[in-house]
Formats: structure tokens, sequence, C-alpha cells
């Protein structure tokens, strides 16, 4: 991996994603998020990455939820994305911002119309009496916009993770695993590499 120690980690991330797009099953952008409360308390969830550039890399939810609540309280988090039929992980820390309205909106226009539906239906984090309740709900919001343009909920955005760390890690053989740690500085990213 000495080779990556001399390239951009945002460009060695997208290449470690593409390669895993070819063939993880299921959702190679898919990385745990880990975020901490007002109290310290750190939670963890997966999520879908939906956009990484030399901005960082985004997310979507509803702004109701404890993630959204412990971000707003707390703007830092980590992820870890784990492609385990490359044998490859990629971890993540920085701090975080919300995305703007255009970038919310314009995601928001490429999902899938059952899933607009549903980030109106949900009340992410909120008890739920039942399935039922939902999904009642779900046609309700069905119904309101039956063939109409379905706007992004004002409760819904996005946020992005300002990477100020990011370390690239690869299996190797008895346990002598590459670690490659980039650092963000006043003047770039600065690399080491890491005991496995």
């Amino acid at each position: 991996m000495d080779e990556i120690r001399t390239r951009d980690p945002i460009a060695v991330f997208q290449a470690w994603l593409a390669e895993a797009e070819v063939v993880e099953l299921n959702d190679p952008s898919a990385m745990c998020l880990a975020t901490v409360d007002a109290d310290g308390r750190p939670s963890a969830r997966m999520l879908l990455l939906k956009g990484v550039d030399e901005r960082g890399f985004a997310f979507y939810t509803n702004l109701d939820s404890r993630k959204a609540a412990e971000l707003a309280a707390n703007p830092v988090a980590a992820l870890c994305f784990h492609w385990k039929s490359l044998r490859r992980q990629v971890r993540v820390e920085g701090p975080v911002e919300r995305v703007s309205d255009a970038d919310a909106d314009a995601y928001f226009a490429t999902r899938a119309r059952p899933s607009q539906i549903g980030a109106w239906a949900s009340d992410q984090s909120s008890p739920l009496d039942s399935r039922a309740m939902l999904e009642a709900k779900a046609t309700e919001i069905e119904m309101r916009f039956d063939g109409r343009y379905i706007p992004r909920p004002p409760n819904w955005s996005g946020f992005r993770v300002k990477p100020q760390a990011i370390e690239f890690w690869k299996d190797g053989a008895h346990r002598l695993h590459d670690r490659i740690l980039f650092r963000r500085t006043a003047t770039g990213w600065e690399t080491e590499r890491l005991y496995p």
C-alpha cells in the first residue's frame, strides 16, 4: 500500500469504492456512522453513503432523528466502511456540517418515489405503536401526492463529514495487515504507516 501514501485520500477512497461496487453483493456504500450525544455517550448505526468528493462524505436523514440530534449537540462523527470480500476497511473522522438545501433537494429528487413517500411518513427515531400505523401514514402521504411531484420534507436533509483523518486498512497474511493513515494539515495531507 505504499503507492497510496503519495495520492489524494479521496481519490484512493473513490477507487476502493468503485472496486467494492463490482464485487460486494449488497450495499457497497454501506457505512457505520458513529456519533456522540451531548453527555458523551456514543451510538452507531449503518447508513448508505450518498456522495463523496473533496468536500467530504455525505449522507441524508430525518432531522428529527437521534443521529441528527446528536450531530446538532456534538458536530463530529466517525465513519467505517468494511468490504469483506475485498478484505479492506476505511475509517473516516472529522467535523460534520449540514449540506446545502440545493444539495438536499437534488438528492431527494433522485430517490425512488416510494422512498420519498417513506421520508414523509416516518417520524424517525420516535416511538411507533404498530407497523400498521406506519403503513397507514405512508398510504395517506401517497394519496396526498397522487400524480404530483413530491417535494423534500422540511425536516429531511443531509450531513457531510469533512475528513480530518482517513485510514486505509488492507488484510495481510498472519495478521500483518497494512494500515495507512492520512491526516489533514494546514498545507494538505500527511501520511504515516501504522502497526496493524
